[in-house]
């Protein structure tokens, strides 16, 4: 039994790459966090197709790893792809968070386009890290650099990606005082006409 005090995290997947991402982010919050992968199921398919479906399956790993491990946060990541047409596609990503008080929040999106011969693969049905693998030669680049450390020549890695998205998914609890629906007093909203 963990202190009360200390916040249990559970992160829909053992991915060490997810883990790790959860883990950086929520000890920043709070150092002696709990943090524990847990594999739990998507309900979406393995290589998710547009942003809804993507947010779907960051959603309900959240829910489950949080019920799995009756975890104070359940956070979800789910990578996918949307095709934009005339040979385009791009990655997407998206982080979900489910609190303990039944409120979830979303976070993203890992953005950027792909290259004409990872999206004819994706589009084939082969999933987008074993597409990369085809495309480098390496193996298992998903729970690595992935298609971000890849394209990127390593600028941004699939971690940092990830934490960025975590973080967007946790700022109603990281910037709680915002969220309680009160405006400061004496500020007014930007009138028509107006500059912000």
């Amino acid at each position: 039994m963990h202190p009360t005090n200390v916040p249990r995290v559970a992160v829909g997947s053992r991915n060490p790459v997810k883990v790790a991402a959860v883990s950086q982010v929520v000890r920043r919050l709070h150092a002696a966090a709990l943090v524990e992968g847990v594999q739990v199921p998507s309900g979406v398919p393995d290589q998710p197709v547009g942003d809804a479906e993507t947010q779907l399956g960051a959603a309900a790993r959240a829910r489950a790893a949080r019920e799995a491990l009756d975890a104070d946060i359940g956070v979800g990541l789910e990578g996918g792809v949307v095709d934009e047409g005339g040979g385009a596609m791009r990655t997407c990503a998206w982080a979900a968070v489910a609190l303990r008080d039944g409120r979830e929040f979303l976070g993203g999106s890992l953005s950027m386009p792909l290259p004409p011969a990872v999206a004819a693969l994706v589009r084939s049905g082969v999933e987008l890290g074993h597409a990369m693998d085809a495309l480098t030669g390496g193996t298992d680049t998903k729970h690595g650099a992935g298609a971000v450390g890849i394209l990127t020549n390593g600028m941004i890695d699939r971690q940092r990606a990830y934490e960025t998205l975590v973080t967007y998914a946790l700022s109603p609890v990281i910037a709680a005082e915002f969220w309680s629906g009160d405006v400061a007093p004496g500020a007014d909203a930007p009138r028509e006409g107006t500059s912000v």
